[in-house]
């Protein structure tokens, strides 16, 4: 029990200590109340210094540990802003609107890490008291900066309008793509025999030699039998398609329809390839290629469009490909229309009001676009000297 009192010569304070009260010196902590302080002060140091190691450690690795974090994520974000936007410039083009490509040409990433620990102790004799305190501060910011170049210019027309090399679509095939698929989406024309266009300004059906030669060529390609390498002919190098002269006896007759149809020399087992719609001879392979605009044409050619928007004549029809047999031909890629928002859904845009979308169970359609996606980077071509640059903090 404590009491004060004062006197002429100042405060004191008096303590019980099993008797009467005893006055204690004036201006002096009693034993009692010295020790309390004393074991808070050891308290408070502990928590101090604790609290300071925490925000060390904390902020000594905070660069390694957000590397395979950031690179996730922001592969994650490119990856699906990219479907996104290929799926958008599709259904544009479907309905006659100019398509537009913006590149992530970089993503800066920057971590400030601020943080302040500070603790204070003041002591003082009755009646003022004894007073404590421990302050912090911690801030944490993460500044992205990404960068957009638009294709545009001379960067577009290198890009977009070129046409694919025969190389690259050669080199597809010997990387074990199907042969079928790739010169449906790739190509105009082989050798004079044309290719299905969906592209509305020429929209056309494909001869009817060009499916049954697609067919037999995959069945050749399955079992091997036909091949590619770059040989040098006329002191320039040039890409030889050839086949295989031990095969399966049920392949060659396969090989000998598709010298036929190609109109090309039975004995020859090499053929030059050549960008261009009718070959000199009968030892060369003339392909006519697509670029990369048309490539996007046709495929947005087979996407479903709402009625009434046809109707309207806001957009043309989707016309299905020419059967040439009993199966009938599957699409390229089939991309729907609704006006809810697909619950499953690989990539879905909005355009008009209405959805978009490619059903993620759809796993023909999946490979076709992200071949698509493929394609437009193989062929990329341009450098970025010149390009307009966008640049916005994100953060």
């Amino acid at each position: 029990m404590e009491k004060e009192a004062k006197s002429g010569k100042g405060w004191f304070t008096f303590v019980r200590i099993d008797g009467p009260l005893e006055p204690c010196r004036p201006y002096t902590t009693c034993l009692g109340i010295k020790e309390k302080s004393m074991d808070f002060i050891k308290r408070l140091t502990v928590i101090t210094l604790l609290l300071s190691l925490l925000v060390l450690s904390g902020c000594a690795a905070i660069g390694p540990k957000t590397l395979s974090r950031d690179r996730f994520d922001y592969t994650s974000a490119i990856s699906e802003s990219w479907k996104s936007q290929m799926l958008f410039n599709m259904v544009k083009m479907r309905y006659g609107d100019a398509p537009v490509f913006m590149d992530v040409a970089s993503v800066i990433n920057q971590y400030e890490v601020q943080n302040e620990v500070n603790a204070n102790f003041f002591w003082s004799f009755p009646p003022k008291g004894d007073s404590q305190g421990v302050g912090g501060l911690a801030r944490y910011t993460d500044r992205p900066t990404i960068t957009y170049a638009p294709l545009t210019g001379d960067k577009f027309a290198r890009s977009l309008m070129t046409p694919i090399p025969p190389a690259s679509i050669l080199s597809l095939i010997q990387a074990g793509y199907p042969v079928d698929l790739v010169l449906r989406l790739c190509i105009h024309s082989i050798n004079g025999i044309q290719n299905r266009f969906g592209g509305a300004a020429r929209a056309r059906d494909a001869d009817p030699e060009f499916y049954p030669l697609l067919e037999k060529m995959r069945k050749v390609q399955e079992a091997g039998g036909i091949g590619m390498r770059v040989k040098k002919i006329d002191n320039e190098e040039s890409v030889v398609w050839f086949f295989h002269q031990k095969v399966d006896p049920k392949i060659e007759a396969d090989i000998l329809t598709n010298r036929k149809v190609l109109g090309l020399d039975p004995q020859s087992q090499e053929f030059r390839v050549v960008y261009g719609s009718v070959p000199r001879d009968d030892k060369e392979i003339a392909i006519l290629t697509r670029s990369i605009i048309e490539v996007i044409s046709d495929l947005a050619s087979y996407i479903e469009v709402p009625d009434v928007h046809v109707t309207e004549k806001r957009v043309n029809q989707t016309i299905a490909d020419n059967s040439v047999s009993d199966t009938p031909l599957r699409p390229l890629i089939q991309t729907h229309s609704s006006h809810e928002k697909p619950a499953d859904a690989f990539v879905a845009v909005p355009y008009r009001d209405y959805w978009f979308w490619i059903d993620d169970r759809d796993l023909p359609s999946k490979r076709m676009f992200s071949f698509l996606m493929f394609v437009f980077t193989l062929v990329e071509t341009g450098g970025k000297e010149g390009a307009p640059i966008v640049t916005i903090p994100a953060g």
